[in-house]
């Protein structure tokens, strides 16, 4: 029977918002080594110091057993290996996967006989056994469900959620034979505060994830075209959805850019593999080019209001607050609030980018986009509120004004400022 001791060495491949915490935990109770690529962050971990800020220092020093290293030959004694590596789309909206593609290779180089890989990243269903699997054994030279095994447990991580942690979320798991599956359950078991769900196949949990993010992406759409149906009959969205929320089965969900790692990205992975089989996901696909169209639309809002104020686009002063794809972390992964800038730059406005959370030569590095370090007071002709920052909630309307010019317009995507208090909101 396929067992994973307490004493077995786990190596977690990626240490970003996903594996650092996950690596911290498995660090508090059993042999751990944390692996990444870049060795600045390998450095900086080693000092105590997460930038992503998922994890406290004093959290990073309770994993008493965790171990970091850029070095690959270090994880050959490892027994379990959880690939938590992104898995972005590219510019086709079409699933990258070459991250988990040098990830599986890495693996299959070390892996030894015995082992099981487990991966946490969300892909299509089916890609783990069709992909990645294929890789470990012409890489290793070893046979899968013989000599090595693998398990799938998608990640949940919400990033800058101080409430829900990969402790107390629930886990879905999964192995390739029976004994794997419970024996890869019962590792997860040991942080797991929440309990974990054995899913029937590898497949069942990679389709598991990929729909959680699905379903509220296609929700969000519904949200936002009604918020676009709203906006030319001239009725406030905010103030409907208030209204059809005192029904007790009404979903709340409020309408906005749609970004990040997960929600804006899982569905064109699940569309890809049922465009593979020969099915064509109307409505999927459909919630998914409504929710992309929401940054030009929020900049074609703001270009409209400007000229009705006779002021002239060609040149304008506009102020964007937050950077970050949500509130209160400093993620930057797929923000959409760069369809904004990129939208207004194309009608030569001067735009600039304030976000007191985010890195700024990441932002650099990721988007072109160098946000400066804070604003002039009196400068700007209009004033986009994209991320609802707690910084930015606390200043409220009357301090982000000060930011304009005696005539300008402050537009709230968050709605988190009261509704006389702004000229328009999403």
């Amino acid at each position: 029977m396929f067992q994973i001791d307490q004493n077995d060495t786990i190596a977690v491949i990626g240490l970003g918002y996903v594996g650092l915490p996950l690596a911290v935990e498995f660090g508090k109770t059993s042999p751990t080594i944390g692996f990444d690529i870049h060795e600045a962050r390998i450095e900086e971990l080693q000092a105590g110091h997460d930038r992503t800020l998922e994890v406290s220092t004093a959290e990073m020093k309770e994993a008493t057993q965790l171990n970091y290293t850029s070095t690959l030959a270090d994880l050959a004694r490892c027994k379990v290996f959880i690939v938590t590596v992104p898995t972005p789309i590219n510019q086709h909206k079409q699933p990258d996967l070459t991250p988990l593609i040098k990830a599986s290779e890495a693996i299959g180089k070390v892996l030894q006989a015995g082992a099981v890989v487990i991966y946490e990243s969300t892909v299509y269903p089916g890609a783990t056994e069709e992909v990645c699997v294929p890789i470990l054994e012409r890489v290793s030279g070893m046979v899968f469900n013989k000599d090595f095994f693998a398990g799938y447990s998608p990640e949940r991580i919400n990033p800058g959620d101080k409430e829900h942690r990969v402790s107390n979320i629930m886990k879905v798991t999964s192995g390739s034979t029976p004994d794997v599956a419970i024996a890869v359950d019962t590792l997860y078991k040991r942080i797991i505060k929440a309990g974990t769900h054995l899913a029937s196949s590898i497949k069942v949990a990679e389709a598991a994830k990929v729909i959680e993010n699905t379903q509220r992406d296609l929700n969000i759409a519904l949200i936002n075209e009604l918020a676009l149906i709203f906006d030319k009959l001239n009725i406030d969205t905010l103030e409907v959805l208030e209204a059809a929320g005192t029904k007790w089965n009404f979903l709340n969900f409020r309408p906005g850019l749609v970004g990040g790692h997960c929600i804006s990205v899982d569905p064109y992975y699940l569309t890809h593999k049922a465009q593979e089989i020969g099915y064509y996901p109307q409505v999927i696909l459909s919630g998914r080019q409504i929710n992309d169209g929401m940054g030009a639309f929020v900049a074609e809002r703001v270009i409209k209001m400007l000229t009705r104020r006779r002021i002239h686009v060609v040149g304008a002063n506009i102020l964007v607050l937050g950077l970050a794809f949500k509130e209160n972390c400093p993620d930057l992964r797929n923000t959409r609030v760069v369809d904004i800038v990129q939208e207004l730059t194309h009608y030569h406005a001067n735009v600039h980018i304030y976000d007191p959370w985010v890195d700024a030569k990441e932002a650099h590095d990721e988007y072109g986009i160098t946000p400066i370090k804070t604003p002039e007071l009196g400068q700007y002709d209009a004033i986009i509120l994209a991320v609802a920052h707690q910084q930015f909630v606390d200043m409220g309307s009357d301090a982000i004004r000060r930011y304009g010019k005696p005539e300008h317009v402050l537009y709230d995507i968050k709605s988190i400022l009261p509704k006389d208090s702004v000229d328009a909101r999403l």
